[in-house]
This record gives C-alpha cells, sequence and structure tokens, in this order.
C-alpha cells in the first residue's frame, strides 16, 4: 500500500471513530450476475443473468467516487464475463484508477485467465482441496490452478466461504495459499445463510473450531488476510451490523453494508468477517485497529 493511501485511510478511521461518522470507504459495484458456475452455497447467481450496460457502471463509479468510496470491488456474478461497449473487466479497473480510487479489487471463480496486473487484488474463490472445491463448484479445481500458474502477477487472493461441505479444509486452503506462486494470501468468510441454503450453515461450535484451525495457521507463517482479534464477535455474530462504511450499487440501487440486507434475519446471521473487522474498526475496538496496522499493509 503506498503511503499517501495508508494517510488517507488512517485520517478517514480517525474522524470516523472520532465523530462517530457514517460515510463509506469502501464501494462494491455489481457488474452482472451471470455466471457460468452453480455453485451449491450460492443464491445470487444467473437470476436474470443480465450484464449491465459501461454507461451505468461508469455512472455507479463516478458516484461512489463523490460518496467518498476509495476501496472499490468489482464483483458479479463472474466478472470476467462482463463486457459492453468495447470495453472489458481489465479496462473497468484501468478507468476507477485514473478517476482515484486507491484500491480497486475484483472477485472471480478463476475459470477464466487471470490477465489483471493493475488489479490491488483478484480475490477468487476456492472452496477447499480437490475434492470439497469440486463438490460444491463444480470440476474447476483444476482449470483453476493453470490459470494461477498463468497469471502475469501475484495479487491473487483465495477467498474461501466456510460451509459444512468444506469446513474441514481450511488448512488445506492455508497451505495452497502458502506455496502456490502468484498467489498472496488467503481470506475467509462463514457461509451467510440465505433461505435457500440455510443447510450449509455453521453452528457456534463449528465456528469456533474452524477459527481454532485458522488461527493455528497464522501462527504457523499462513498467510492469512483475515484478523484474529474479531473471531470472537464472527463466532457469536455480537458484531454491530449493517456496516455503514461499506456500500454495494446494483443496477443503480445503493445498499448500505450488502445486497443481504434486505433479506429478514440474515444480518444476525452474517458470516462476512471484513464486515466484522470493518464494524468494530470503527467502533474503536483498539485490538481490532492495531491488528489492522499490522495485517493489511502486508496484502494490499
Amino acid at each position: 500500500m503506498k503511503a499517501s493511501s495508508f494517510l488517507y485511510f488512517a485520517r478517514f478511521g480517525l474522524r470516523t471513530i472520532l465523530l462517530r461518522k457514517r460515510d463509506p470507504i469502501l464501494g462494491t459495484i455489481i457488474l452482472t450476475d451471470k455466471c457460468n458456475l452453480h455453485c451449491k452455497h450460492c443464491s445470487v447467481n444467473n437470476i436474470a443473468a443480465v450484464v449491465y450496460p459501461y454507461g451505468q457502471i461508469r455512472e455507479e463509479m463516478a458516484q461512489l467516487y463523490g460518496m467518498g468510496v476509495r476501496i472499490l470491488f468489482f464483483c458479479g456474478g463472474e466478472t470476467f464475463l462482463w463486457s459492453d461497449s468495447g470495453k472489458n473487466l481489465r479496462d473497468l479497473v484501468v478507468e476507477a484508477k485514473q478517476m482515484g480510487f486507491l484500491i480497486v479489487n475484483v472477485v472471480t471463480n478463476g475459470t477464466y485467465p487471470l490477465e489483471l496486473p493493475e488489479a490491488d487484488l483478484i480475490l477468487l474463490s476456492l472452496d477447499g482441496d480437490r475434492e470439497r472445491h469440486n463438490a460444491i463448484r463444480g470440476d474447476t479445481y483444476d482449470l483453476i490452478f493453470e490459470n494461477i500458474r498463468q497469471a502475469p502477477s501475484d495479487n491473487i487472493c483465495f477467498y474461501m466461504a466456510v460451509n459444512q461441505i468444506n469446513k474441514a479444509a481450511i488448512r488445506d486452503v492455508c497451505l495452497a495459499a502458502r506455496d502456490t506462486e502468484h498467489v498472496r494470501a488467503v481470506s475467509f468468510n462463514f457461509h451467510t445463510p440465505y433461505p435457500d441454503t440455510q443447510e450449509l450453515a455453521l453452528s457456534k461450535e463449528e465456528k469456533a473450531a474452524c477459527c481454532n484451525v485458522i488461527s493455528q495457521m497464522m501462527d504457523q507463517g499462513a498467510p492469512v488476510f483475515n484478523l484474529k482479534s474479531a473471531f470472537s464477535a464472527l463466532i457469536h455474530n455480537s458484531f454491530p451490523t449493517p456496516c455503514h462504511q461499506c456500500v454495494v450499487m446494483e443496477n443503480g440501487r445503493l445498499s448500505t453494508c450488502g445486497r443481504c440486507v434486505d433479506v429478514p434475519g440474515l444480518c444476525e446471521r452474517c458470516g462476512y468477517f471484513f464486515v466484522a473487522e470493518y464494524t468494530l474498526l470503527f467502533r474503536g475496538n483498539v485490538r481490532v485497529i492495531l491488528e489492522m496496522l499490522k495485517t493489511y499493509p502486508k496484502y494490499i
């Protein structure tokens, strides 16, 4: 992370904590809900299979920037399926940088060539070892690792949603992140149970066991892009929601925190690690602040 970006975020954090502000800093734009996969845990793919037009995406980028957002995520569906008006995903990342966003990340399932060196992070969904990942996402594990091998830069971060199918594969993903060239880190979430995927949700006891494994792997040097200081809140869902510093834009509609905010009862079962980390950070939790200052600069 550039020193200028670090100072910008530090000032934002201090202002938010001291003045109890609710201004957003992180924004996500949904480019499409079209996806080439039908993952068992996903509730938001191919609902309309629409690709949002370039002009609209460009306006949404400008709107988020005007609101003060400086960390931008492009999500789907599958982001690499997006193209319109002669533009592709890489063009959007470049334009976002030119617009002034300080960090631009992309979320992908990894089944398309990862030719995106301009992104700060490519968050690539890996949901376990070969057997468990393929059980969730179809026969894609080997293709993903071939695309990683051919990637032009080391800006890849594994992104694992832990659920009933893959909860025993946390160690495998940590080791893969440590040992795979071009992979910088791994970031975990717990499965957030939309009404059609509740059977995949973890109990508090299972979450605690998973956090113990993640902690052990961190102690052993695995590059985990999460904060231990937020684990207890994640296990017990005791962190405040929604996160007002995060917003999501889809088809012109702005949501605070995420698209799931409108699903009754879902916030109380949120499994997103970064939501816990951000809400605790901006409430002034000292342990989270200190660990974030130590951890985030290593991976962004």
